[in-house]
């Protein structure tokens, strides 16, 4: 275990870029909200049924809400932080509930490889759904230190466990890393900070691809690009970002996700972590507008995505990857007509 940031029992953000605010401000918060707009439920219809694999060298991305993402790359599939149940709760009558359906019908998706979970909050770590993708997928999990023995606990036999800047071979052509990120963690008010949290980038001779679960802005986002090659697509967080005086230290806004994009020079992101639960301040549009004006206003071009839940993407076809990736790694390129 690496004591740059474990001490006494408990993990802790190594020179995190602010500090994590305490019991008082939360309470502060509590009682002064000023809650943006949410619809208590928007329609929407699952998208198609992906394919059930692609080919070396593609990359297919789907979006099916909050952090939890189809990964289709190199004949693997990867589920990033799934989600199915209408809770991120221990119950099923109280806790933050969805305000929008998965976007893909939890028997429509293909055969799962493996499941990347970034750190234990119940809206990444969702039991129910780990014990459906465990009965009919079998799985492969990997999952930061401390999480292991819950997951033994629910059937999963030998889950991977890594610490920072750990990494295992999965297949012959995908290496997969384990790199910091900068939140917490906890599932009772008692266990707070007892397992660590992380982020993943799956490396591939084809581009790699980097998925930040639930973080704040930090100097690990430098750190990982001087480590590894710019991703060829990232996944970042976008949304519960405020009021930021609070929410800044462990969630990014579209802001600070724009400069983590152009800090790891990837080739081209997506925003995750918004318009499925309601975990802040803004509202159920807010992320997704304010990175669109964002976008925008760049006097350099952008290439950070709004994905359509449910609908599936193909991330730079092969005629163009090699290209774009020797050309372009630190210069990403204007979105268009990929904002939705």
């Amino acid at each position: 275990m690496n004591a740059s940031h474990w001490n006494n029992g408990r993990f802790y953000n190594p020179n995190a870029s602010a500090p994590l605010r305490s019991f008082w401000d939360l309470l502060h918060w509590l009682c002064h909200r000023q809650p943006g707009p949410w619809p208590e439920w928007i329609p929407s219809s699952p998208g198609p049924k992906p394919p059930e694999r692609v080919r070396e060298g593609e990359l297919r991305v789907t979006f099916i809400g909050h952090a939890t993402v189809l990964v289709q790359m190199d004949g693997k599939n990867f589920l990033t932080d799934p989600i199915w149940s209408h809770r991120a709760s221990p119950f099923s009558w109280i806790g933050p509930k969805r305000h929008r359906a998965p976007g893909l019908r939890f028997e429509d998706i293909p055969p799962i490889d493996a499941i990347l979970l970034s750190h234990d909050h119940y809206d990444h770590m969702d039991t129910p759904t780990l014990l459906r993708l465990r009965a009919a997928h079998r799985p492969r999990i990997l999952c930061s230190l401390g999480i292991g023995r819950r997951l033994q606990k629910l059937g999963f036999d030998a889950p991977d466990e890594l610490d920072w800047w750990q990494s295992l071979e999965f297949a012959p052509a995908l290496r997969i890393h384990c790199t910091p990120a900068q939140h917490f963690s906890g599932r009772a008010p008692w266990d707070r900070n007892r397992t660590l949290w992380c982020s993943w980038l799956i490396e591939s001779r084809h581009g790699n691809v980097y998925f930040g679960g639930d973080t704040g802005l930090g100097p690990h986002f430098a750190e990982i690009a001087r480590r590894y090659p710019p991703p060829r697509f990232a996944l970042l967080p976008i949304g519960a970002f405020r009021p930021e005086w609070l929410m800044g230290p462990v969630h990014m806004s579209p802001d600070h996700a724009l400069h983590a994009h152009r800090i790891l020079g990837a080739r081209a992101s997506a925003g995750i972590h918004y318009g499925t639960f309601r975990l802040a301040d803004d509202g159920r549009a807010e992320a997704v507008d304010r990175l669109r004006a964002l976008v925008a206003q760049s006097p350099m071009p952008e290439d950070f995505w709004i994905l359509k839940e449910g609908i599936g993407r193909d991330v730079f076809p092969n005629e163009q990857r090699h290209c774009a990736q020797e050309m372009m790694a630190w210069l990403p390129r204007r979105a268009g007509d990929e904002m939705r």
